[in-house]
């Protein structure tokens, strides 16, 4: 049916929907509409601390979350609150939510929409905006290989086009043809900013053309445009797995938030796109049409109005959130029940790096829905060559090559956690973590306790010195992430410890940092156990023992050791490999040192802000009155690695190391 345009209507509709749907559309936006109008009273009031307004932009959200199927995830941003009332969450946990207490979905933890939601398949945002794009490939990712005719949809504004991530993610979408709907909100501001001071193409639609990737560029304040248009773009996605972009033209008609105001945008560019509002305009065609009456959105409103009020009663009349110590640290990791699979009487001698390769092998025949990424880590088997021939045993589909764009890489293994898989992310070297550290340290290690989401990503980590790679290809950077809530780093120095903690980290629904030193993967060998086993975290390995000093290190750290102790003929100590830095056994630390009363910690690490420099702290905490010298570290010089293997000796500790520990034997 198609329907002339109102007088009124600064829109032309037209449309062969029925009236049931545009009625729907229309009381749909209504709602966030509503609430928002309420929010910002109660904003005025005190009684909610921020607000983030998406007035205006209400058949946006509405458009797509109705194009969308219920089971379809989608990922929303701060002005999308017409995805979370689309998707019929009960307005009092989204009161709740707003305002820390317990029902809302973080527990009091964090607040407005940063929160996700399995039950709604809702994913929210963090405040960094840029990592959700790579989860949202991550999601399509696992639709995709479960054969699934489903699409997922992201959402970004204008500025957060800027963020490397949505170039990322834009690329694996494209190169991997992943069902994912990219939703631009361009609504003129990034907080401040105008759009000409963002971009310099015409329409931001244009950046799909140098991905390969269809796009479209849609009145953001029509919702039957939007919504017409992204449905049938969605239904093909669904039968056609691809990548889409959308760019979506509205504006933002109030500030940032609200505290920021909207001073610095002109009044006849507010006046302009007030006669857009999608909402009064949509209502102005439906009168027209009889579609609806005023009597029938009045009754509707007063629904609308008596659930809000009974809603957030129920929100206000809730306790403030409170908690205890040990309910914090439990919500911090996903509940894992460590498995203890013993070894076989078969062995084999391997190396180091053949150990790992065992344990990838082996932890992808287990688990069925474990797929590995990184770069050339497919056909090339890895620049180290610790997958070659994985694509022949387990097909590229879950041996997957990236681009290099470690960021979205792991956004990817943490929306293939949301969606009921799980991940490893290679890093060709472990240098290279600094291009993922915003997703590694911002989404993985918070998830879990923000709401509820568990992060099953495996991240290796190949690292260390010794081999003249320089300054890039070298550092042993474990302390970023031993310092990081949420996350567990492990740091194996045998082969026997290598497989069996790798094995345990697939095993583990939490993220992992495996640090891999590449001095040993091919000068260490020992006798392995051929079938799969675990090793705990959590748990030192005494790799000689003694009663006269305790040495604590890790990685390369344990063998420059036990050189040096055959070097000096010293063969009454306690020689303790951590193998896992966080957890970390504090307890056989402990016992070491209050039997031998002397301690020296060993670490390849520069020095300052190191793990030597916390395991220091804690002994001095903990067994001081049983110390009979002062606690000794040593590490390397706090410099960049260098390249020239004189500069790179005298970088390591090993030959410092050596004149302290002979110290503290003599002290």
């Amino acid at each position: 049916m198609l329907f002339k345009k109102t007088p009124e209507s600064t829109i032309d509709y037209k449309t062969s929907l029925t009236d049931e749907v545009l009625k729907d559309l229309y009381f749909s936006m209504l709602k966030p509409r509503m609430i928002e109008e309420k929010m910002l009273i109660l904003l005025r009031q005190g009684k909610i601390s921020k607000w983030f307004s998406g007035i205006g932009q209400e058949a946006i959200s509405i458009g797509v979350t109705r194009a969308l199927n219920d089971d379809e995830y989608i990922l929303p941003m701060h002005r999308n609150l017409g995805v979370f009332t689309g998707r019929n969450i009960p307005l009092f946990r989204l009161f709740a939510q707003w305002q820390g207490k317990k029902s809302g979905f973080t527990k009091g933890r964090d607040r407005s929409f940063h929160f996700g939601t399995q039950e709604f398949k809702i994913v929210g945002m963090i405040s960094h905006l840029g990592p959700q794009l790579g989860v949202a490939d991550g999601i399509a990712l696992a639709h995709k290989l479960r054969k699934e005719k489903k699409l997922t949809a992201v959402f970004t504004g204008e500025g957060g086009t800027s963020e490397g991530d949505f170039h990322e993610a834009l690329n694996i979408a494209s190169v991997w043809d992943l069902p994912v709907l990219f939703c631009i909100e361009n609504n003129g501001y990034g907080l401040s900013t105008p759009t000409s001071e963002q971009y310099r193409c015409k329409d931001l639609a244009d950046r799909g053309a140098g991905y390969g990737i269809e796009s479209h560029v849609i009145d953001g304040n029509n919702i039957l445009e939007v919504y017409s248009k992204i449905s049938e773009i969605s239904e093909s996605i669904r039968n056609n797995p691809r990548p889409v972009l959308v760019e979506f033209k509205t504006f933002r008609m109030r500030g940032h938030e609200e505290a920021s105001g909207t001073k610095y945008v002109p009044q006849e560019l507010m006046d302009e796109w007030e006669k857009k509002d999608p909402i009064t305009n949509f209502r102005t065609y439906l009168l027209e049409n009889d579609i609806i009456t005023e009597e029938t959105e009045e009754d509707f409103r007063k629904k609308i109005t008596a659930e809000i009020d009974e809603n957030l009663q129920i929100a206000f009349s809730e306790e403030e959130v409170t908690s205890s110590e040990s309910v914090e640290l439990e919500d911090l990791f996903e509940e894992f029940k460590y498995q203890d699979i013993r070894p076989s009487i078969n062995t084999e001698n391997i190396r180091f790096v053949d150990a790992i390769s065992q344990a990838l092998k082996q932890s992808v025949q287990k688990h069925e829905n474990l797929v590995l990424m990184g770069q050339d880590i497919a056909d090339y088997g890895g620049v180290f060559k610790i997958t070659e021939g994985f694509t022949e045993k387990f097909g590229k589909d879950r041996i997957r090559n990236t681009p290099i764009c470690e960021s979205a890489v792991v956004g990817a293994g943490m929306g293939l956690s949301i969606n009921g898989m799980k991940a490893m992310v290679e890093m060709q070297f472990g240098d290279f973590v600094s291009s993922g550290f915003n997703p590694i340290i911002n989404y993985l290690a918070k998830v879990r306790y923000r709401w509820d989401q568990k992060a099953d990503v495996v991240i290796r980590m190949p690292c260390g010195g010794g081999l003249g790679a320089g300054p890039f290809h070298s550092q042993t950077n474990e302390a970023w992430f031993t310092k990081t809530p949420g996350l567990k780093v492990v740091y194996p120095a045998f082969p026997y410890d290598a497989k069996g903690l790798l094995n345990t980290a697939f095993d583990d629904p939490n993220p992992v940092l495996y640090f891999e030193h590449k001095a040993l993967y091919r000068s260490i060998r020992q006798d392995v156990p051929v079938d799969y086993y675990t090793l705990p975290f959590g748990k030192a390995s005494k790799v000689r023992v003694g009663d006269e000093v305790s040495v604590i290190t890790y990685g390369a750290g344990v063998h420059w050791a036990m050189e040096i102790l055959d070097e000096i003929e010293f063969f009454n100590a306690d020689l303790i490999d951590l193998r896992s830095l966080q957890p970390l056994d504090v307890e056989t630390i402990c016992e070491s040192v209050t039997k031998t009363g002397k301690v020296i910690i060993l670490t390849e690490d520069t020095l300052f802000g190191s793990l030597a420099s916390e395991i220091s702290a804690i002994i001095a905490e903990t067994c001081f009155e049983k110390l009979d010298a002062p606690i000794m570290r040593e590490g390397s010089l706090e410099t960049p690695i260098p390249f020239a293997s004189n500069l790179e000796k005298q970088f390591l500790p090993r030959h410092r190391f050596k004149e302290k520990l002979k110290k503290l034997i003599e002290y």
